[in-house]
Parts: C-alpha cells; sequence; structure tokens
C-alpha cells in the first residue's frame, strides 16, 4: 500500500520529479510555436514544414499516450517515466541540434513519443505512491503547478529565442530532463499494477498512429504548389484505410481476442461519452490552429518580439487556473450544457476579434481584450467537459476516459492544424510576407471561430443537464486547476472495487 505522505522529504522529492517531468513536456508543447518565425528563418523552411514542426510532435503523442500508461502499468510506473524522460531529453538534443527541416520534424516525432511514455506516468506515480488520505492535495499540487509551467511557458520560449536562439528552446529540456530522473531513480518508490496482463496491443497503436499521419500528410500537402497529387491520394487512402483497421481490431480485441484492447470501443456505447467527445474534437481543432496562427501573426504582422508574442496568451492560462474549478462547481450545479454552451459562445467572439489582429495593432487595445474574451469563454468550458467525460463511465474507469478525450483533443489540433492554414492560402513562404500571412490567418480564425459555435451547438443538442447530477462521484475531476489549453487533463484512474471486466484498460 503506498504510504509516502505529502509534507515529508519523500513526498517533496517525488513531487519535484513528476511536476517537473510533466513540465518539461508541456512547456515544450506551448513554446514551441513561438520559435515557429526564427526556424523558418534560419533552415528556409515552408509553412508546411512549420506546420509539421507542430504535428509531428501531436502525431505520436496522440498516437501512443494510451499505450504509455499501460506500459507503465505493467513494466513498473517509475522505469517507463524515466525512460520517457531520456527518450525526450535526446529527441529533444536531436532537434536542437537539427542542420535541415526534415531532421527537426523527425526529431520531433520521436519527441512526441517521449511525451506519451512520461505524461501518464507522471500523474499515475503520484496516485501509486502517496498515502491515501495525502493524494488529493499531491494531484492538486501536481496540477496547480503544471497549470503555472503552461503559463510560463510561452513567455519563457519567448526570451531564449530572442536571447539565445531558437535551438535552445529544445536544448532546454537536456538538462531539465536529467535532474527530473536523477530524483526520480533515486527518490521515487517503483510500483506496478498487480491485475495487469496480457499482452500489449502494440498493432492498435501503430495503427492509429499511421491512420492519423497519412491523413495529416493528405490534408497539409494537398493545397502546397508542389504537393504530388499521387503522394497526396496514396497517404489519404492509406490514413483512412489504417482508420478502419483500427476500428476493426479493436472491436475484434474486445471481444477477448489478442491483447487488451487499446481503445476499449464498448466505451463509446455511452451517448454522452461519444457527445462530449464530438465536442472535444471540433473544439480543440479551432483552439490548436489559433494557437499555433496567433504567436506567428503577431511576430511576422503585427511585429511584436518573440518576448511580448509568447506572453500574449498568459490572460487565458491564469484565467483558466483561477476560474476552471468554478465553472466546474457551476456545472455540478446546473449541469454542464449551459455552462458549456455559453463559454463556446463567448470564446468564439473572442476568437473573431483575436482574427481582427492586423499591423500596428497594439497590445493593450487590440490582443488584450480579445485574448481575455476568449480566455473568460474557455474558463467556463475546460472543467465542465471533463467532468461530463468522467460522469459518462464507471468510475474505475476514469483513467482511460480522460485518456481517450486527451487523445481525441490532440487529434483534432492535428488534423486542423493540418488542413485549416493551408487551405486559408498560407502555404509556401507565406510567413515571409505580411500582407498574405495577414489574410490567410483573418480566414483561419474566422473558420476555428465556426468551430467553437459549432461545438456549443453540439453541447446544446447533445449534453444532458443531468450529466453530473447523476453520477456525482464519478463527475468530479481530481485535477482541478489543471491548465487545459493542448488538450483536457488526464484524470487517474478511481479505485476499483473488483477486477476490471475482460478488455479494460488504464492510461495511468
Amino acid at each position: 500500500m503506498p504510504d509516502v505522505r505529502l509534507a515529508s522529504a519523500p513526498g517533496r522529492w517525488i513531487l519535484l520529479a513528476t511536476v517537473l517531468g510533466s513540465g518539461v513536456a508541456l512547456l515544450d508543447s506551448t513554446v514551441v510555436n513561438v520559435a515557429l518565425p526564427a526556424v523558418a528563418r534560419d533552415l528556409g523552411a515552408s509553412m508546411a514544414g512549420l506546420q509539421w514542426t507542430v504535428n509531428a510532435y501531436t502525431l505520436t503523442l496522440a498516437g501512443f499516450i494510451l499505450l504509455g500508461g499501460s506500459l507503465g502499468d505493467r513494466y513498473g510506473r517509475r522505469r517507463v517515466f524515466v525512460i520517457g524522460v531520456v527518450w525526450f531529453a535526446a529527441a529533444s538534443a536531436l532537434c536542437g541540434a537539427a542542420p535541415n527541416i526534415p531532421t527537426l520534424i523527425a526529431a520531433r516525432a520521436l519527441q512526441g513519443v517521449g511525451g506519451a511514455l512520461l505524461t501518464p506516468g507522471s500523474l499515475a506515480l503520484i496516485q501509486a505512491s502517496f498515502a491515501e488520505e495525502d493524494r488529493p492535495r499531491a494531484v492538486g499540487a501536481w496540477s496547480g503547478l503544471g497549470g503555472i509551467a503552461g503559463a510560463l511557458g510561452p513567455f519563457l520560449g519567448g526570451w531564449l529565442v530572442q536571447s539565445a536562439g531558437w535551438r535552445w528552446v529544445f536544448l532546454l529540456n537536456v538538462p531539465l530532463a536529467a535532474v527530473v530522473a536523477l530524483v526520480a531513480v533515486r527518490h521515487v518508490p517503483e510500483s506496478r499494477d498487480p491485475g495487469a496482463q496480457g499482452r500489449f496491443d502494440v498493432l492498435g497503436a501503430a495503427l492509429a498512429a499511421l491512420a492519423l499521419a497519412g491523413v495529416t500528410y493528405a490534408l497539409t500537402e494537398a493545397p502546397q504548389r508542389t504537393a504530388v497529387p499521387g503522394a497526396v491520394w496514396t497517404a489519404g487512402v492509406a490514413g483512412m484505410l489504417a482508420g478502419i483497421a483500427f476500428v476493426l481490431v479493436e472491436r475484434a480485441r474486445s471481444g477477448g481476442r489478442g491483447p487488451q484492447p487499446m481503445l476499449p470501443p464498448r466505451i463509446f456505447g455511452s451517448r454522452q461519452f461519444s457527445a462530449v467527445n464530438a465536442v472535444t474534437f471540433v473544439v480543440y481543432g479551432g483552439m490548436g490552429v489559433m494557437f499555433f496562427l496567433l504567436v506567428v501573426d503577431l511576430q511576422v504582422v503585427a511585429g511584436f518580439s518573440p518576448v511580448a508574442a509568447g506572453a500574449a496568451l498568459l490572460p487565458v492560462t491564469v484565467l483558466m487556473l483561477l476560474l476552471s474549478a468554478r465553472a466546474g462547481a457551476l456545472a455540478q450545479r446546473i449541469g454542464p450544457r449551459w455552462p458549456m454552451t455559453a463559454g463556446l459562445v463567448v470564446a468564439s467572439a473572442g476568437m473573431l476579434l483575436v482574427g481582427r489582429i492586423d499591423a500596428g495593432t497594439s497590445y493593450l487595445t487590440g490582443v488584450l481584450p480579445p485574448v481575455i474574451v476568449f480566455g473568460l469563454g474557455l474558463s467556463a468550458v475546460v472543467a465542465p467537459l471533463t467532468a461530463t467525460v468522467l460522469a459518462a463511465v464507471d468510475p474505475a474507469h476514469a483513467g482511460v476516459a480522460s485518456g481517450v478525450n486527451n487523445a481525441v483533443a490532440r487529434a483534432g489540433g492535428l488534423l486542423a492544424v493540418a488542413a485549416i492554414p493551408s487551405l486559408a492560402g498560407l502555404t509556401g513562404d507565406a510567413y515571409d510576407d505580411p500582407a498574405a500571412f495577414s489574410a490567410g490567418f483573418q480566414a483561419s480564425l474566422l473558420v476555428c471561430a465556426g468551430l467553437l459555435a459549432l461545438g456549443a451547438v453540439l453541447t446544446f443538442l447533445t449534453v444532458r443537464d443531468d450529466a453530473l447530477r447523476a453520477a456525482p462521484r464519478a463527475a468530479e475531476p481530481v485535477c482541478r486547476s489543471h491548465c487545459g489549453i493542448g488538450a483536457p487533463p488526464l484524470e487517474p484512474d478511481r479505485p476499483r472495487p473488483s477486477p476490471d471486466p475482460p478488455g479494460a484498460a488504464s492510461v495511468t
């Protein structure tokens, strides 16, 4: 039984390792966007190259994050966490040394694999190590400190780009990862899930990654002037076939044939779970494009420095840290449908205002007000969304439910970043032409605002008012203050009163 106390020296060491480990991955996912204009200038990248720099990481992270948690349950959570940290550091060093854009893209894909190993492992270590009475406070500290890391990330990235160069955005991960690995090996106890058995669904993970890769390639390359039609069609068809094969394989394995499924299809038997994941997909798709383009637009079009561009989204993170718990409490009282619907309408309006940023826009009058409107809307959405996902499944399967929701959000962002900027005219060297980039940015943000509005409609039509009141204990997120900008927060599995039925999986 875990018996580490939060106030003890071992407890502080565990918290340091898990917060710093997950923080490194979170920082990297937020600071890279700030560095994109500098990367483009230094490596001669096209807009497609910049899209792949972001998407290569998201692709492998979304494809393998469910498998990463299961590996930790079987072979040791500390072991897999440390492997993920070392893997992430090695890939970061390769990113920092990349001589050209193809090497950078390949290294970013490797980074995503490391992130898929360490991200679920950090929360699983807390859940497995601390005494039961200290566990909620430990998870709360991990969640809150992770949110602070997300808030500081873009500002830190801008400072590194401006003072030391874009390569240090990646190279900084190496010494931080060394500290995490050392602390974890020396001070974090090992733990496993004694009920984890059977073979892993490696085929399912590979098919999911191939499906995302094929469709992402087709969406990214099709609008490019240099696109090869045969390659685009081949990739798109292969991606869709891999997606169909993934569904068939997971359905067969949920019936007891072969390894445990990475994604048990029966979890989608809940209409509420499926509905909220559909909302997640479209909403995080729109958000992903905005976060990808905004910091570039602020530098290329509005003339902001990397530091100022990186700090522009800080109010969104601060508002979410301050208001998300209150939004979750409100949704518990009145139901999630109205808070989520109203929040998405407000966030959509804020995104429309963000799309008006142009040359000569000042921060105080042209950037801060729309960012605050967007942040207020988003703050009303993430906690109720997470709570509704958890309420739709058995409490013992909170981990797999939140892991699926997290992966769906990342897949939505991946596909939207692949498709929308290119279709809006942001191709070739558009980042080097302020007028062309501004036009593409405004068109992209109009589409993204439409996606958030679509999310509001879907929420109003499909999310029930009693979704949380019907299952209050299952619906209450443990990660109360985590900033869900990149994706909804992961949640730990809840205590299991009886062994899982065949086919159940764990992401923590």
